[in-house]
């Protein structure tokens, strides 16, 4: 299974930008997908989770309001779309999928995930 990411780059801040991941490689499977990002000196921290059905999804409290996860199931992609950004949110932003059954269930915690992209970085200037 192949997971890559597309859209990051530079911004400035209060600017938006929409982050894409593709999960490919096994036909007929579903995925639960998040977002998690890492900052220099930081550790890895989760962003955002949706369930491969895309009725669940769940955020992590610093991009909670500004941010919306989405998917298409059908092509096992999933969306991220970041507003109102901050220098903050200055990190590597990486894709993870788990392959599940369970179409309602949202993953949060990293280990759960069986597949992960390279990263994208995304950078916000003040």
């Amino acid at each position: 299974v192949h997971v890559i990411e597309f859209g990051g780059g530079l911004v400035q801040a209060g600017a938006s930008l929409r982050l894409s991941c593709a999960a490919s490689g096994r036909t007929g499977s579903h995925y639960a997908m998040g977002w998690f990002r890492q900052a220099p000196g930081k550790d890895r921290e989760f962003v955002a989770a949706i369930s491969w059905s895309g009725t669940n999804t769940y955020y992590a409290d610093s991009v909670k309001g500004r941010s919306t996860i989405s998917g298409d199931s059908a092509k096992n992609t999933v969306y991220l779309e970041m507003n109102s950004l901050k220098p903050e949110d200055t990190a590597v932003y990486y894709c993870a999928a788990r392959l599940t059954a369970a179409q309602f269930v949202v993953v949060v915690e990293p280990s759960e995930y069986d597949y992960w992209g390279q990263g994208t970085q995304v950078t916000v200037s003040s």
